[in-house]
C-alpha cells in the first residue's frame, strides 16, 4: 500500500513541477518584453515578471539563502513523506503539493537567479504569481484545514476519555 501511495505522490509532484515549468517557459517565450495579455477581462491577465525575492518580492538578493532553505525544507518533507511520518493521506498529499511548488520555484532560482511570475489578478491589487506559488498556497490551505479539523476531531472524544 505504501509503495503505491509513494509512486502516485511522486507522479503528482512531477506533474505539478512540469506544468509549472511549462507555463513559465511559455511566459518567457510569449510575454517577456510584451504588453500584458488579458485572460479574463477585469479578473486576471498574464504579465511577465521576474521575482528575485520571496512572496511579494521581499528580501530580494537573497537567492542562495532561498535555494538552501527551500532545498532543506523540500528534502525534509520528502523524507518525512516517504518514511510515512504524516498521520493521514490528507496531510500527506497536502505536503506533496507544497513540495511540488517549492521545487518549481527552486528550479527557477537555481537556473535564473529569480522566479518567473506571470499570473496577475486585475480585480484587486495583488502580487504577480505563478503555478508553483499557487501549489504552495493551496497545499498550505489544505494542510491548515486538515490540522484545524483534526483538533476538533480530538475534542469530540467521549467525556470519560477526556476526564482521564
Amino acid at each position: 500500500m505504501h509503495l503505491k501511495k509513494h509512486i502516485w505522490a511522486g507522479v503528482m509532484i512531477a506533474l505539478i513541477v512540469a506544468f509549472d515549468q511549462f507555463t513559465k517557459f511559455l511566459a518567457k517565450k510569449y510575454l517577456l518584453g510584451n504588453e500584458p495579455v488579458t485572460f479574463i477581462k477585469g479578473v486576471v491577465q498574464f504579465n511577465y515578471a521576474e521575482n528575485k525575492g520571496m512572496a511579494f518580492s521581499m528580501f530580494g538578493g537573497a537567492r542562495w539563502v532561498f535555494v538552501v532553505l527551500t532545498t532543506v525544507v523540500c528534502v525534509g518533507a520528502l523524507i518525512m513523506m516517504f518514511k510515512n511520518k504524516f498521520p493521514s493521506l490528507w496531510a500527506y498529499w497536502s505536503i506533496g503539493v507544497i513540495v511540488a511548488g517549492g521545487i518549481g520555484n527552486l528550479i527557477d532560482r537555481v537556473l535564473y537567479g529569480y522566479v518567473v511570475d506571470f499570473i496577475e489578478p486585475t480585480f484587486v491589487n495583488f502580487a504577480i504569481f505563478n503555478i508553483a506559488d499557487s501549489a504552495v498556497t493551496l497545499g498550505t490551505i489544505s494542510l491548515m484545514a486538515y490540522l484545524v479539523l483534526d483538533i476538533f476531531k480530538k475534542d469530540e472524544k467521549p467525556a470519560e476519555e477526556n476526564d482521564g
